[in-house]
């Protein structure tokens, strides 16, 4: 695949007009917390934003043909456990059909830095790959929970 040089408004122009407020929303919330933002189109995903933070992943948004996603890097979950208390049933199913994290089973089936995420909620644990555990549909009713997850999270690792 040719590479190139994408722009935010690339991606925009490609978002569905019911999630363009959100996605303006976030880049401009990401924006001003000094995010580095890296624009891609792949064989999976027609785009893919990627913001980050130094070397940490904060947030991504990944389009394909079939709608659209959103994944928050949310090393700090523990510290807000009563966001996730609150998603929706949706979201809760997508976390338990994410991957599961190899590593609470068998310690040396993942790279060794590798360590999942044990999640509660509600009375429910989901012990999974912290790579794709927080990656949902981007739709009306997880919109508000996405922004509410990223803005805790941002605000824990503003304290830090």
């Amino acid at each position: 695949m040719e590479k190139t040089n994408y722009q935010f408004e690339d991606f925009l122009m490609s978002v569905s007009d019911e999630h363009k407020g959100f996605v303006q929303e976030i880049n401009s919330l990401l924006l001003q917390e000094g995010c580095k933002v890296k624009i891609a189109s792949t064989k999976t995903y027609l785009f893919s934003v990627k913001y980050t933070q130094g070397r940490k992943g904060v947030f991504n948004f990944m389009l394909r043909k079939r709608g659209m996603k959103a994944s928050v890097y949310a090393a700090n979950f523990s510290q807000y456990l009563e966001v996730l208390n609150r998603l929706p049933e949706s979201m809760v199913t997508q976390i338990s059909k994410s991957s599961d994290c190899k590593n609470f089973t068998s310690p040396t089936a993942c790279w060794e830095g590798c360590m999942g995420y044990d999640i509660p909620i509600g009375d429910e644990h989901y012990q999974k790959c912290k790579f794709g555990c927080f990656q949902f549909n981007i739709d009306s009713e997880s919109i508000p929970f996405l922004l509410e997850m990223l803005e805790s999270e941002l605000k824990i690792r503003r304290a830090a």
